[in-house]
Formats: structure tokens, sequence, C-alpha cells
């Protein structure tokens, strides 16, 4: 299976080379790179929670220590892996502390801080990339809504972790997609302030809130 790293089109998550021989590499860019191509194919291959970090290693033909050392752990290789503009679990990390109540409030400010840093524009490629690669796309709702949304929810609604967080992504993926790609107005110029009183109450309905 070949599947483009996003938004890099250039960079393939899948590779044709075998596992490689383990052993210390000549340099610290080497090892960097050897642990990213490695991951592309591991984490194609397995999906996000199949693929491991001594996977990965083995596949690099490198220490799994040196994956830490690189990265810092699974979840920050995975978006380097993937190329992602954000790292939207240091982001959700970020905006745990606090009133539950006011949470949607903190999610949709660091995320709209965060996607017009760049004015958009890396987030928009994302969005489009991934729509014409599913094995990409795949990987990235695997990851968004297991990995990073479950955690947040979790910590605030212990019932239907799973329907809660991908309902909070369409609320996300919704705007960005409305806001970044599309540009559709009055919500492409509008400012934080406006969006966040706006979209913040039913964002925190699916997370806080009763379901039917």
């Amino acid at each position: 299976m070949h599947v483009a790293a996003v938004p890099d089109e250039s960079t393939e998550l899948a590779g044709k080379d075998g596992p490689r021989r383990r052993g210390r590499r000549p340099g610290g860019g080497d090892t960097r790179a050897a642990l990213l191509d490695a991951a592309r194919v591991v984490f194609a291959e397995r999906g996000y929670d199949g693929a491991t970090v001594r996977a990965i290693a083995e596949r690099a033909g490198v220490d799994p220590a040196m994956v830490n050392h690189w990265f810092g752990g699974k979840e920050p290789l995975f978006v380097a892996a993937l190329n992602l503009p954000v790292d939207p679990a240091a982001a959700l990390n970020e905006v745990l502390p606090g009133d539950p109540e006011l949470l949607a409030e903190r999610i949709l400010g660091r995320f709209l801080q965060l996607w017009d840093t760049t004015g958009g524009a890396q987030l928009a490629t994302l969005i489009q990339s991934i729509a014409s690669h599913d094995a990409a796309a795949s990987l990235l709702r695997e990851f968004i809504t297991r990995v990073l949304v479950i955690k947040v929810v979790a910590t605030v609604a212990p019932d239907r972790p799973e329907l809660r967080a991908t309902l909070c992504g369409t609320q996300l993926f919704g705007l960005a997609f409305v806001r970044y790609v599309l540009k559709v107005e009055p919500l492409a110029s509008a400012d934080h302030a406006t969006i966040i009183a706006a979209v913040a109450p039913n964002l925190q309905r699916y997370l806080t809130g009763p379901l039917p």
C-alpha cells in the first residue's frame, strides 16, 4: 500500500525497501530520516494503534531509544511522519487544565490561533491532500479520534467517548473546511471571539452534555 505523506505528496508513507539491518548510523540526520521513512511504512501497514516504537525502530535499523531521542515518542513521530502543520496532541494537552464547562472555548481558541498562524494555508493543503489519499485520511482519522479527542473526552465525560469524540471531530474539521478551504464569508473573515461564541456551545454539548 502506498500513501502520500500529508501534506507533502512527494513523500510516501509506504515504501518498497525491506527492514534495514540494526546498527549505529553515521549521522543524526540519517537516523532521523530513517525513522521517518520507517514510520511511514509501519503506520501504513499497521495503522496507528498497531504500530509500535519497537517495530518502527527495527525497520529503521536503530535502537528504539532513538525514537524518544529524536521525536519524544510515538505521537510526535506520527505528526512528523505525516508532516502535519500543527501537533494536535500538544495543543489539546495545553487546553485540558481548567473548568471542564469551558473546555470547548479553550479548544476553539487554541486551534483558531494555531490555524491562523499560517493564514490557514497549511491546514487547507492538509485537508485537500487527505481527501485524495484514503490511507492517509484513515490514519489521520484514527489518530485524531481514537488517540487525541477520546483522551480529552474521557477526562470530562466518561460515557460514550467514541461518539463524543467523533462529533467533536465533525465540528472542528467542518469549521476548518468552511473557513480555510472553501473560505465562505462571513465565517472566513470572522474574528476569533465571534466564532468561539457561535460554535463553543455546540462543541461543549458534544463534550459534556447529554446525548440522545
